[in-house]
């Protein structure tokens, strides 16, 4: 329990809080208690709007040292993901979970793009870092672990053939490991191609012992541990070209995602702007 309890951050208990907030207004009569244009559905227009706007302080924080007064960029990464997350909800309840004027719904669906983006880029974010707040891992970190598990490897004489073997399984990983158009569904690949690489390499292996421990009564013996020995090496190289092949798509992903994600919020901004200027002016 105590290790459960370590792996949960004030992160997932304010994700699964406003998802289950949301599920208890889209049930729930809330137009018959909340009205957008007064009272408490107005002021949670206002209050949601201002932590939408409040998201520009991270980027602003991590680029500008001047601004180090305002608090340390892991925490205000911290608040950034969470005011994402409170600010849509309390959008969606003061809309009401429903349509209406033309500048409201284009505001609507700015909030739930930019509030999606930042879920998308939440996940990526966590497979180019270490940990959620962790520093970035490079390509040359884990080159240089999937290089040192070449240079241990064991020698067994009775598997001429799986250093070959693990090689070109490698290669192929590695092929998947580039940006692209193919790149959304190259996670998916290299997981499968990991599968069937592991799947081949351990056939050979327990067909290639078999056999050498047929033809010697001291290989025979010491089968098991060389089975195992082989299998637990062949799936560490594996691990780890698969980890680099990974890398290198979801770091590309990311680069993307950061060129994306910016343009959306300001999208957001200006619908927002609109938004509160036709409410109050007209």
């Amino acid at each position: 329990m105590r290790k459960i309890l370590a792996g949960v951050s004030l992160e997932h208990v304010t994700f699964a809080a406003a998802i289950a907030v949301l599920l208890v207004g889209l049930r729930a009569p809330t137009a018959e208690y909340l009205s957008p244009r007064s009272g408490l559905g107005y002021a949670l227009g206002i209050i949601g709007g201002s932590m939408m706007l409040l998201l520009i302080v991270y980027p602003l924080r991590k680029r500008i040292r001047a601004l180090s007064f305002l608090g340390t960029v892991p925490q205000w990464f911290r608040a950034h993901m969470i005011l994402g997350v409170l600010g849509p909800v309390c959008i969606l309840f003061h809309a009401n979970f429903s349509l209406g004027a033309t500048n409201s719904n284009v505001a609507l669906f700015s909030m739930l793009i930019v509030s999606g983006s930042g879920i998308v880029g939440r996940y990526l974010y966590r497979k180019v870092h270490h940990g959620l707040y962790g520093r970035k891992s490079t390509l040359e970190e884990l080159q240089a672990r999937a290089d040192a598990l070449k240079g241990s490897q064991a020698t067994l004489p009775m598997l001429p053939q799986m250093m070959e073997r693990l090689e070109r399984e490698e290669r192929r990983l590695l092929a998947w490991g580039r940006g692209g158009p193919v790149a959304l569904l190259a996670p998916f690949a290299i997981a499968v191609r990991a599968a069937i690489a592991r799947r081949r390499i351990d056939s050979y292996v327990q067909r290639a012992v078999a056999e050498a421990a047929a033809q010697s009564s001291v290989i025979a013996a010491q089968a098991p541990r060389v089975r195992r020995v082989a299998l637990e090496y062949a799936a560490r190289r594996i691990r780890a070209s698969r980890q680099l092949a990974e890398f290198r798509i979801y770091d590309w992903l990311f680069s993307l995602w950061h060129v994306l994600h910016l343009p959306l919020f300001f999208m957001l901004l200006v619908a927002g702007i609109v938004h509160v200027v036709a409410v109050n002016v007209y």
